[in-house]
Formats: structure tokens, sequence, C-alpha cells
């Protein structure tokens, strides 16, 4: 696998990376030793970059990375993330604040098992916290030898200013997608102007742009997609006509659909890397093999046609989520 810098930081890692959030939660059942698989072969094709979180679980899914690195750290960018705040009784909140932030660093170098991290993001901008502030403490964090690289998650363009200015910001971490293009309203560019490299989470649309799903009984009783606006009533019906077009181009080009909405966000600069999460080796292949895919103009203007801003039904997340996203 080709490697891509992100931004102007030096970091370099492979151009597709592995999202491993599903592994733990949200999408039905979980089968650790397959996951555990999943990474290993993941390694063995080039991947470099591991995308976890203290959320995720919560705690277990940096537990399972951790296991599955045992052995295998030269050969792993780890990055985790901080800041939503999981309470006992269900509901979320988020946290920027220096103590928190240090203690959350502390807490994933155990779960993961490791000396540092590699690149440490912020999940969510925590509005009650100065982003200087925030940033400012995960600068300490890398003075102190406990994280390499800082990183922010769903940040918007002046949030990104403000923090590239108390410490190099080397990865912004966004929902990017051919049904969600909203970084192309701002963010890409303020990434680019300030050598910030892009991290594209969801490049699959949570899976519906791979085709699999034609049905809401798809998902299992407890696939947490299951409350996502776009998989609901009018939403997906209309969200499965933009598949079936999409479709329709990747048949056409014997690629499948996920290849080709893979292939889409890597086609939109060198300086974007896709992490597509999966829980199984079948898929984690088929993924990988989208990096070798190009497009024509003219393939490229078809698909926009099809696809452009603002084509998918439905906002991304419920109300609650959506208020934390581009602070």
């Amino acid at each position: 696998m080709k490697t891509r810098k992100l931004g102007r930081s030096g970091l370099e890692v492979g151009a597709i990376g592995l999202g491993c959030m599903g592994m733990s939660e949200f999408y039905g059942s979980r089968d650790d030793d397959e996951s555990i698989a999943t990474i290993h072969r993941a390694l063995e094709l080039g991947v470099t970059l591991l995308d976890t979180s203290d959320m995720y679980g919560p705690h277990t899914n940096e537990q399972l990375v951790g296991r599955a690195i045992k052995g295998r750290r030269d050969r792993v960018i780890v990055a985790t993330k901080f800041g939503i705040v999981r309470n006992p009784d269900g509901t979320r909140a988020l946290n920027g604040r220096p103590e928190y932030v240090k203690a959350s660093c502390d807490a994933s170098l155990r779960r993961l098992g490791v000396d540092v991290i590699d690149l440490y993001y912020q999940h969510r901008v925590d509005p009650a916290t100065p982003i200087e502030d925030t940033v400012g403490t995960m600068a300490d964090l890398v003075r102190a030898g406990k994280i390499r690289f800082v990183g922010l998650s769903e940040a918007g363009p002046e949030t990104l200013r403000r923090a590239a200015k108390e410490h190099p910001i080397t990865a912004l971490q966004t929902e990017y997608s051919l049904w969600t293009r909203d970084p192309e309203d701002g963010v890409l560019a303020a990434c680019r102007e300030l050598g910030i490299g892009f991290v594209a989470y969801s490049p699959l649309g949570r899976g519906f742009l791979t085709g699999q799903f034609k049905k809401l009984d798809d998902l299992a009783a407890d696939d947490f997609r299951r409350n996502s606006p776009r998989f609901q009533g009018e939403n997906f019906a209309k969200n499965l006509v933009l598949v079936e077009h999409l479709t329709a181009i990747a048949r056409a080009k014997h690629v499948t659909p996920g290849q080709l909405a893979l292939a889409w966000v890597m086609s939109r600069g060198d300086d974007i890397v896709p992490i597509p999460g999966t829980k199984r080796r079948s898929y984690l292949e088929e993924n990988l093999a989208a990096e070798a895919i190009t497009f024509t103009a003219d393939e490229l203007a078809t698909i926009d046609a099809i696809a452009p801003k603002g084509a998918a039904a439905g906002p991304r997340y419920p109300a609650a989520a959506m208020a934390s996203i581009a602070r």
C-alpha cells in the first residue's frame, strides 16, 4: 500500500486506515477473535493507521486494539480520542478541561498498553472550554512524551485556526463521503490553508453506500443506525435510489459500490486518508482494493451529478448529536 502524509506534520500513514469502532459496539454483535484477525490482516496488507476512542465500548475498543497490536507496535500508528463522556444513565456530555484531558490520556495509554499515543484527537469540541486550553494541554502531553501528534474531530474552520495558533494540528477527523460532502463548505479549505491532514470517517456512509441494505430490518435490532435519520422512513427510500445510481456506475466500472465510494473520497486529494470501519477480513480486503481505482474526468462529473452536496436525504445524526458538529 502507498502512503499519504497528514498535512505538514511529517506523519505518514497508509493511504487507507482502519476504523475499529464497530468491532466493539454500535454495529450489532461482536466477535473479538475475528476483529483481532482483521486488524492483523490489515497490518499485513500495509494499513498502518488504526482508529479508536475511549468512548467506544466505552473503553473496550481501546483494550481490543491494545491486544491486537501487542508485539506489532512498530507497525502501527495508534489514533484514539477523548472528550465524549458517557454517563451511567446513558446521557452524554463533552469535556475538554485540562485535568480531564490529562486523565483521559493516561487511561487510554493503560488500556492500549502503549507508552505513547501517536495521534490524539479531541473527539468533539467542548463549548464550555476554550479550545486554546484544551489544545494547550495536548501540547503539554506532547512535551511530556505521552502523545506524538495532536488532532481534532468535527471542528469548524475558525476553531481550527485558533487551535493551530496554540500548537500544530496534524489531522482533522470528520465524516466525508458521497452522501456527506459538508467538509467541502470551508473545512477542507481551512485544513489545506493550515497544513492539516484530513482523516475521513464513515467514507462508506455507515455502510449504506455499499448497497448491502435494502430495508431497515437488514440491520440488527441493537444497531445504532436504526436511530439515524438517513436510515428511517422516506429518507431511507430516497437514499436507496441514490445508491442504486452509484451501483450502476460501479457495475460499469467492474468494482463494488463500496470500492467506488472509497476511491471517490481518495480522489478528493492526496491529503485525505479514509478510515472505513469493518470487523471482517473479507470486507477489509475489498475496501483496500479501492486504492488502485482511478477515475476519468467524465466519470467524476457523472458521480458529482448523481451525488452533489446535499444529495443525501436527512441529517447525518439526530438533532442532539448534530449540535456538537462543526463547532
